[in-house]
């Protein structure tokens, strides 16, 4: 998802996105640990996925 349809949802949307984000990537590593994991490429697009949003939810505490 790109930085400009991230600013037009709302807090709340980005939070909950945060938080399901967060989930993804706890299953992931699980995976990753036991041999699970097709795509281990996909941690690191999870990851920027989940730092863009939470650099637009800085800039919409600003």
């Amino acid at each position: 998802m790109k930085a400009a349809e991230l600013r037009d949802m709302d807090v709340e949307t980005l939070q909950a996105k945060t938080q399901e984000i967060d989930d993804q990537l706890f299953r992931m590593r699980i995976q990753k640990s036991m041999g699970q994991l097709e795509a281990p490429g996909k941690i690191q697009t999870v990851r920027r996925e989940r730092a863009r949003i939470l650099t637009v939810l800085k800039e919409k505490a600003k």
